[in-house]
């Protein structure tokens, strides 16, 4: 019987330590694409949609918004795929609701193309492709930092040649966040490596 337990401890250990190293290479992946170069008059920015309340933003949107729109005043020549579909509890399309904040912010309604049909960062990205002009080489992807080794990953399967825009992620939702975040690369491996 004390046997037994010992073996159960002993897995447990085992796991939990294997579980914590496996998180840790991926917070580290995560940090490396957080803290990238940005580089300057990219052709295009994607940026990803995520939880709208109503008409209004959440607050990690409206940071990727704002990373997006001081970006756009620096870089004028820059167009921007706004990229979101309609959910449950929301009003307007995400995509609406980055351009009607980047309208507000200043930036000219003819630089926005809406990607309105997305409902996850796959087809965030895939349907953001399509509406990519011709002659567009260099593009750059909007989301808060705990998403973007994620979204760029899957940016440059799709054959997009892009970096990512890190936007801060509100201190309230860095843990709620990132625990999803964990499990969405755990998926995207999956998905990537294995049932492929």
């Amino acid at each position: 019987m004390m046997k037994n337990k010992k073996r159960v401890f002993l897995l447990a250990g085992v796991l939990i330590t294997l579980g914590l190293i496996y998180i840790g290479i991926l917070q580290f992946k995560i940090s490396q694409y957080s803290h990238k170069e940005v580089p300057k008059n990219a052709d295009y920015l994607i940026v990803l949609g995520a939880r709208v309340k109503g008409t209004v933003p959440s607050l990690a949107f409206a940071s990727r918004i704002n990373e997006a729109a001081e970006y756009l005043k620096k870089n004028e020549e820059t167009f921007v795929i706004a990229s979101g579909g309609k959910g449950p509890g929301e009003d307007i399309s995400e995509a609406e609701s980055i351009r009607r904040e980047l309208v507000d912010q200043g930036i000219s309604d003819a630089r926005i193309i809406l990607e309105d049909q997305s409902t996850d960062t796959y087809e965030n990205i895939s349907f953001s492709k399509r509406l990519i002009p011709e002659g567009a080489r260099k593009g750059l992807v909007v989301t808060n930092n705990f998403h973007l080794y994620r979204a760029v990953s899957i940016a440059r399967d799709n054959g997009l040649v892009v970096q990512g825009l890190p936007a801060e992620t509100p201190w309230s939702a860095v843990i709620k966040s990132y625990s999803r975040e964990y499990l969405a690369i755990t998926k995207f491996y999956l998905k990537r490596y294995i049932l492929n």
